[in-house]
């Protein structure tokens, strides 16, 4: 394997959680132990002297055959009654299952058996990395044994719960154990071949971010080959093949096959740079019922974070409600508030609906044309115009982008303040620009926007990357979404009939402003097959028109 053009992995300026209080989180695990509160908020400190007697660290043992120890914090009842039990595997990352330890305590005062582990290869746990593969099934399923072991051999319903890292194992585990009753899954994935291959597209941002950000982290061999393939663009079946091994959605019938389908809780956001969010409504679209995706402005794993410091949260409040429901049987409505709810950009309006089909809007077309007369740009309409023909070179990045970094842009949408992009200092000569007459109303977006269109590049392999902007009267936007796109068979010079989801959105365009569909060829989240120089021309035949499909609610 040729691994010449890979950084070493020494790069350390990104963080998956940069407003996540380390500090805090260690200094209650230590009140946990010591009953030493001080330095705790009166809340956090009457949680940790009230679970201080529940609570022990301990090591999971490895199996008969010389396996790994885990990592781990118990809370445990006295015995008693058969209780529930809930399994927590850590996120991705060196502070393993401390980032738990609130919120484990919580579930504990509920009435739960807790056990939250860290996963192999990571901070104080044996093992290496190997990205939820076989070897990670095995530990959550032995972390559960162990749980119940401690409970006395006895449980009624076990559930697994976990944020990024952890979320795809218990997914996972639960796909393979069937003494797993029920999942919440936070800032997770579904096809991890479409998260590092988008359209053909190679996620290499998302994939140095999940290199860099644990300092510590100690990774398999296997895990260092596959993710230096996908930023070398090497040995891209194989793999893919790893890749559909540790997706839940390869064993979705496994879930869907049994006598009780296993009640599944997503959440997800919008802007999710590390697991972009079309992949995971595929895993949340192919399961049975019961199921709940709640997607929400920000980026991974922002929603939940002030959740993981003990402070009100709408998505933790909502697991603790899925475990009451599913675990314990309690009446608490959950049940019936309908598989979707969507928090709106830009308004954070919540909305309801009882299916993805119901929450999308209806499609919409908006037609691209060409340039009108006196400019460089083409417009956005609601009647076909097809014979035109627009270029751009490739290879040069533009002020359209994703965001500023992984988990950056997003984080700040969070607080209400969305990355803005100057649209006048795009560069037309480097990429298409087409941009909507201003709305006459309101407009929300709910669902996935399609891009059909026809181009021609003048190398092979071309890439393209779409971006869908809301515009105000002074040409400053807010991105909608976006997606890359890759046409691996495409030769020189001939033309290219593309449809390019882009991803899910749920958005309002206020009235008075405007759409903005940019394409171009570079951004530094996607590797791209460009040949800088070349250029790519956009035309719209009579039988495709070229057209944005618009989910309008």
């Amino acid at each position: 394997m040729t691994t010449a053009n890979v950084p070493p992995r020494d790069d350390r300026s990104v963080t998956f959680y940069p407003d996540l209080d380390e500090a805090l989180l260690k200094r209650f695990v230590a009140a946990l132990e010591t009953g030493d509160t001080d330095g705790l908020a009166p809340r956090r400190a009457e949680a940790a002297e009230a679970a201080r007697g529940l609570f022990r660290w301990v090591r999971v043992p490895g199996d008969d055959n010389g396996g790994v120890e885990l990592d781990a914090g118990l809370w445990k009842h006295p015995a008693g009654e058969p209780r529930p039990l809930i399994v927590m595997p850590s996120p991705w990352g060196d502070i393993g299952w401390l980032m738990y330890a609130i919120q484990a305590t919580g579930f504990a005062q509920e009435g739960y058996n807790v056990l939250a582990y860290t996963a192999r290869g990571f901070a104080l746990s044996g093992g290496k990395v190997e990205v939820a593969g076989c070897e990670d099934i095995a530990d959550g399923r032995r972390a559960l044994s162990y749980l119940i072991d401690q409970s006395g051999g006895e449980f009624t319903k076990a559930g697994f719960l976990g944020v990024s890292y952890g979320s795809g194992i218990s997914q996972l585990v639960a796909a393979h154990d069937e003494r797993v009753s029920a999942v919440v899954a936070m800032s997770t994935w579904g096809d991890l071949r479409e998260a590092f291959y988008e359209n053909s597209t190679r996620h290499i941002a998302a994939v140095n971010a999940l290199r860099n950000a644990p300092k510590t982290a100690r990774f398999s061999e296997r895990t260092e080959k596959a993710f230096a393939d996908v930023l070398a663009d090497e040995n891209t079946n194989e793999t893919l093949e790893w890749a559909r091994e540790r997706s839940p959605l390869t064993y979705v019938e496994r879930l869907n096959n049994r006598c009780d389908p296993v009640p599944v809780y997503f959440a997800h956001t919008w802007h999710e740079t590390l697991f972009p969010p079309n992949q995971t409504l595929k895993m949340f679209n192919a399961l049975r019922e019961p199921k709940r995706m709640a997607l929400s402005i920000g980026d991974h794993g922002s929603p939940e974070i002030s959740g993981l410091l003990g402070l009100p949260n709408r998505i933790w409040a909502e697991a603790h409600r899925w475990f009451a429901h599913h675990l314990k049987e309690d009446d608490n409505g959950i049940d019936t508030k309908g598989q979707v709810t969507g928090q709106l950009m830009w308004n954070n309006y919540l909305d309801d609906a009882d299916t993805w089909d119901a929450f999308t809007g209806r499609c919409e077309p908006l037609y691209l044309t060409g340039a009108a007369e006196g400019t460089d740009d083409g417009t956005l309409t609601d009647k076909p115009v097809t014979g035109w023909n627009l270029t751009f070179q490739a290879g040069a990045d533009t002020p359209a982008t994703v965001a500023d970094g992984i988990m950056k842009t997003g984080g700040t949408e969070v607080t209400g303040f969305p990355k803005e992009y100057p649209t006048g200092e795009i560069s037309r000569a480097d990429a298409g620009v087409w941009t909507s007459a201003p709305m006459t109303a309101a407009a929300t977006l709910r669902g996935i926007p399609r891009l059909q269109l026809t181009y021609t590049a003048s190398f092979a392999k071309a890439t393209i990357v779409a971006y869908l902007f809301d515009v105000d009267d002074t040409g400053t936007a807010n991105i909608i979404t976006h997606a890359p796109y890759t046409n691996l068979d495409a030769e020189p010079g001939q033309p290219v009939n593309a449809e390019i989801p882009l991803q899910a959105t749920g958005y309002t365009v206020r009235a008075g402003h405007r759409m903005m569909l940019v394409l171009d060829t570079k951004d530094p989240f996607y590797g791209d097959a460009n040949k800088p120089g070349g250029t790519i021309t956009v035309t719209s035949p009579d039988d495709t028109p070229a057209h944005l499909a618009i989910p309008l609610a």
